[in-house]
């Protein structure tokens, strides 16, 4: 498991860096983090509750607490502060943040919702 050695919230940005003790550092925007919290709100609890988290373009984290020494949980502007991030959580995100996002944005894309990032990603699939 990959513990963080720093984590560093840029409000102004809506970032949080994690630098990890293999040399990896990773940053996530705000937006990111909170559409993929694993919170009951948004995973469900069971495979195909799942509930698109709409609207978190403008969300900010404005707390970070400690959980044990293997997570934390992010407090987000939206009141959103249910869900925790585990070290193995996190690393996860930031090794495949690409991804996710993308899978994030089609999904917005077909439940019919915009994001400035969905023009940009038309563009790049040739829509």
């Amino acid at each position: 498991m990959h513990i963080p050695t720093e984590i560093k919230l840029h409000q102004k940005s809506h970032q949080l860096e994690v630098s990890f003790d293999d040399g990896q550092t990773y940053r996530y925007s705000c937006e990111f983090l909170r559409v993929y919290s694993q919170s009951a709100e948004v995973t469900g609890h069971a495979p195909g509750q799942e509930t698109l988290q709409v609207g978190k373009q403008d969300v900010n984290i404005d707390a970070i607490t400690p959980v044990g020494n293997y997570a934390v949980r992010l407090h987000f502007s939206d009141g959103h502060d249910s869900g925790i991030y585990t070290w193995e959580r996190l690393y996860d995100l930031g090794e495949h943040y690409q991804k996710y996002w993308v899978a994030y944005l089609r999904q917005l894309m077909r439940a019919g919702h915009s994001h400035p990032e969905l023009t940009k990603l038309q563009k790049e699939s040739g829509k």
